[in-house]
């Protein structure tokens, strides 16, 4: 198999990657009301508030799904949205007390799941893993 075919083999196996981590994503993220895509927004506001674009570019989303989560997450509890003093259309959505909770409260059976996932990996190629999808990415 050459390059390019073994590149689209990859591809595909990142794509069906994606699609099980989202369902394994939505079990977990359930324990706390959300979804692995409101754990995700949750997660990246955990380093402070930002605006939907922000977490868009950050998370490699669409905006119009991130403001989606975000509006579910504010129904919940688990974020506001308040005033962006550098661009007063673009609210800073931020944690609430609660949604840093949910974030702790998720954090144990995280990294059990990881644990899980991780045994029986050679570290190595772990690292070697994530160099390759770093460098196709960029």
């Amino acid at each position: 198999m050459d390059r390019a075919e073994l590149l689209t083999e990859l591809v595909d196996e990142v794509f069906r990657l994606n699609a099980a981590l989202l369902a394994e994503g939505d079990g977990l993220a359930a324990t706390i009301g959300t979804t692995a895509a409101g754990w995700r927004v949750l997660g990246l506001l955990a380093d402070g508030a930002a605006t939907v674009a922000d977490i868009a570019r950050r998370r490699g989303l669409r905006r119009q799904s991130v403001r989606e989560s975000v509006e579910r997450l504010e129904r919940d509890g688990l974020v506001v949205r308040g005033p962006n003093p550098a661009d007063r259309r673009a609210p800073l959505v931020e944690l609430t007390d609660r949604g840093r909770v949910a974030l702790r409260d998720i954090e144990p059976a995280r990294a059990a799941w990881a644990d899980r996932r991780a045994e029986g990996l050679d570290g190595a190629e772990l690292a070697a893993a994530v160099r390759v999808l770093r460098r196709l990415r960029e």
